[in-house]
């Protein structure tokens, strides 16, 4: 890896000068600072954010971003430069630097001691999703050289880095990423599996790939036969470490593994996806429930491609995937080939768009809005900690709403879980569920593509019985709240009964008592007796019994107390 290296993919990309006037800089700055650092594999320190830049250049991300892909460990390790770097590169590509030297400080020990770290870190891609994108990748690049560490070392990163960061290069699109850091990481964490899955799949990969690449010159003649283009036809390697995880659902039997290789066919529009689907299909009979339409549904994280496993007469099952360049490019990039797109239109409009919420497709990515919410309404970073182990890491399962909406939620959802996705209301109202238009329990596990409707009752509330089955941690958090104000409010108009004793300090005038009466009519509650004391006080006092289902009702009758001319001060309280 070298400069010219990245000058030179910068200049097939159509580079402005000004763009490569200021990744020189960056070099130039990053080169000084590490002068004389080596990494633990020996090289030069420069290597590692000349590598990390080039990456990001790759993804098609703005020149700033280059830019502080070279300077993100200047600060980590010379606070002192904060000025110089500010002055030097302007507040945009500092406030990404500085973001990345936080997310350096995360060292992952467990839940208990990086719960706070670890919403810190969350919190990063509600700032600017591109300080997420350079430490995936900056982290991509110190993986790569894990064997030139300490064993214990090796372990904590490798840990780290297949429980927090793949899984959220995979929810940011990046499946390919995703799958790289997982496999790099997969012998420091799992030695023997790892050895054991390499030697049994050895001499199915490469029995694959010759039956792939036998296959690829008939459907390449079969597709200029019936007059569609196509761009490319490869293959691709299933990752080692989706095959581990996918064991674990076949009974650890590889033979039931039919996707260890895949032929990728791009071509150049939807429609030409769905034809050469047709012409696949006409060659090779396909495997019924095999065929997998994620052009139509996409999944949650903006992964599209049409998905089919075909018979190949006697030599096995091979998958084969059909998809645009477009596809193509976010299957590789996911979140960035969005950015790199807003940053196109941007050079076009001469716009800046700092949010991310103001360039990414809110319906794919809402769930980066879901754990901003999170971090607002979950107050102790062990609970928000919990909330992304079951939400955010699990298997994800994808439903559909009646109107055909795409819902996702954690594998073994049920419809509770659902509903409260949905809207709380629809939640704890729920009395019954139609699974592709059958009626099932509520305890019912979900699976994708199932079309669930709620059926709901009016002033019907949630059971606790649903705590023992419901998966996803929003459902659970709304139903516990809701049975904690449940429960509170028995005790109040328990405790309330008769004894309740409501006190208003008053301005005598006609028409007061009619006043404070009509407060409780309209609210549809009674007065169980109503007094006046005026001994020995400025303004006369009146003493209302009464009693209340709940606290809310006493809320709302105290706020239109007070707002009645004369009332001049308002309290109660319950007799024991």
């Amino acid at each position: 890896m070298s400069i010219q290296s990245l000058l030179k993919k910068m200049e097939e990309q159509k580079r402005s000068r000004e763009d490569i006037e200021l990744i020189n800089k960056a070099y130039d700055f990053s080169l000084r600072a590490h002068q004389g650092q080596k990494r633990k594999s020996g090289e030069p320190y420069i290597i590692h954010p000349l590598t990390t830049a080039y990456r990001i250049a790759e993804m098609r991300l703005d020149s700033k971003t280059i830019a502080a892909a070279f300077l993100h460990d200047v600060l980590e390790d010379y606070p002192e430069k904060e000025k110089e770097l500010k002055k030097e590169f302007g507040e945009e590509i500092s406030f990404l630097v500085e973001g990345v030297t936080k997310l350096n400080k995360i060292k992952y020990r467990g839940a208990e001691r990086s719960a706070e770290s670890l919403r810190k870190m969350f919190l990063a891609i509600g700032e600017d999703i591109r300080i997420v994108l350079l430490k995936l990748t900056d982290r991509l690049h110190n993986v790569e050289t894990l064997q030139y560490l300490p064993p214990e070392k090796q372990k904590r990163i490798a840990q780290e880095t297949m429980d927090i960061y793949a899984p959220l290069a995979y929810r940011l699109g990046m499946e390919n990423l995703s799958g790289e850091l997982e496999d790099l990481c997969f012998p420091f964490v799992y030695p023997r599996e790892h050895e054991w899955l390499v030697g049994i799949t050895r001499q199915r990969r490469d029995k694959w790939s010759r039956l792939i690449q036998k296959m690829k010159p008939i459907l390449a003649e079969e597709l200029m036969r019936e007059k569609i283009k196509f761009l490319s036809i490869n293959s691709r390697v299933k990752h080692y470490y989706s095959i581990y995880k996918k064991l674990h659902k076949f009974d650890m039997d590889i033979a039931k593994i039919t996707d260890l290789v895949a032929m990728r066919v791009i071509v150049p529009s939807v429609d030409d996806c769905y034809a050469a689907l047709g012409v696949v299909h006409k060659l090779w009979p396909p495997v019924p429930g095999k065929i997998k339409d994620y052009i139509a549904l996409p999944k949650p994280n903006g992964y599209q491609s049409l998905h089919t496993t075909v018979f190949t007469k006697g030599d096995g099952l091979v998958e084969i995937q059909m998809r645009t360049p477009e596809m193509h490019e976010e299957a590789e990039y996911g979140i960035a080939a969005h950015w790199a797109y807003a940053e196109q239109k941007r050079e076009k409009r001469k716009l800046y768009a700092h949010n991310i919420s103001s360039f990414l497709d809110q319906k794919k990515f809402s769930w980066l809005r879901q754990i901003r919410e999170w971090q607002k309404e979950v107050k102790n970073p062990d609970e928000f900690l919990e909330s992304l182990k079951i939400d955010f890491f699990q298997s994800r399962i994808f439903v559909l709403s009646p109107k055909g909406d795409v819902v996702d939620l954690p594998e073994g959802s049920t419809p509770v879980d659902f509903a409260f996705h949905i809207h709380t209301d629809i939640g704890q109202s729920a009395q019954g569920a139609k699974v592709n238009n059958k009626m099932v329990p509520l305890h019912h596990q979900l699976k994708t593509g199932d079309m669930v409707e709620i059926l709901t009752q009016k002033g019907k509330k949630p059971s606790s019985d649903w705590l023992k089955f419901v998966k996803s941690s929003e459902a659970r958090r709304k139903i516990s709240s809701i049975l904690k104000k449940m429960e509170e409010n028995k005790n109040f108009a328990k405790q309330s009964g008769e004894n309740m004793e409501i006190k208003l300090s008053v301005r005598n005038r006609v028409g007061m008592l009619r006043d404070i009466s009509s407060v409780f009519a309209r609210q549809k509650n009674s007065i169980k007796n109503i007094s006046m004391e005026t001994k020995n006080r400025i303004h006369p006092v009146v003493v209302i019994q009464t009693s209340f289902k709940n606290r809310r009702e006493l809320e709302k009758i105290m706020v239109k107390l007070k707002e009645i001319k004369g009332v001049e001060e308002a309290e109660y309280k319950i007799s024991h």
